[in-house]
């Protein structure tokens, strides 16, 4: 799948589930779990043990999926991880390394920023969202703020993204979110409740579809 592919599926849907599962058999049902819910994008985190062997697992098994690398911070990491099949690549912090390296490739990469300075550097150098992290201090409000004087920057809210106000961060101007426990419970996930990852995921997808027609 192409750059402007990805991109414009994750403009679609709105929502990147973040992952850290236990093993390669539980990623591949949970994201068949979030798929029965609406959801198809998947950002597995570097602090996953095996995760770049479970990423390579996973994109060979369901190619239709979205699965991404993130909290990657050397160029190193973004290789393999874009060698193992991550159709884009999220850092939890600036790394100019690594959107060198995700733009010599064509894979879409989010950089971690905070402040208006951060989220700015981190467009200049070539990212294709900043990642907004922590999202929950500010919320919404924030989001709204930040694109009032830069209205051409994309941002991906992450940490404290829920199915109450995913709706508000994208009506405020996020080009889509990202959501951890709040869509995948660790819980969940470990006792394999699929249902239960298929119902959060659904009442994601429903409150996006709200925020779409308002």
């Amino acid at each position: 799948m192409k750059k402007d592919a990805i991109l414009s599926k994750l403009r679609t849907e709105k929502v990147v589930a973040l992952i850290r599962a236990e093993s390669p058999d539980g990623l591949l049902d949970c994201a068949k779990a979030l798929a029965e819910g609406g959801l198809t994008s998947i950002e597995l985190t570097m602090t996953t043990p095996g995760a770049i062997r479970m990423l390579e697992k996973a994109s060979a098994e369901l190619p239709e999926f979205l699965f991404g690398l993130g909290t990657v911070l050397d160029a190193e990491t973004a290789r393999a991880g874009i060698l193992a099949g991550a159709k884009f690549i999220v850092t939890p912090a600036l790394r100019p390394d690594v959107i060198t390296l995700c733009r010599r490739y064509s894979v879409p990469v989010f950089a971690g920023a905070f402040t208006p300075t951060e989220i700015v550097n981190a467009w200049e150098a070539g990212a294709d969202a900043a990642k907004v992290f922590p999202a929950e201090f500010f919320g919404p409000a924030y989001i709204k703020s930040i694109k009032a004087p830069l209205p051409h920057i994309e941002l991906l809210p992450t940490g404290g993204v829920n199915a109450e106000n995913v709706g508000e961060f994208l009506k405020a101007g996020a080009f889509a979110t990202a959501a951890g426990s709040s869509l995948v419970e660790a819980k969940a996930l470990k006792e394999k409740n699929w249902a239960a990852i298929t119902a959060r995921a659904r009442a994601f997808a429903a409150a996006v579809a709200v925020a779409a027609v308002k």
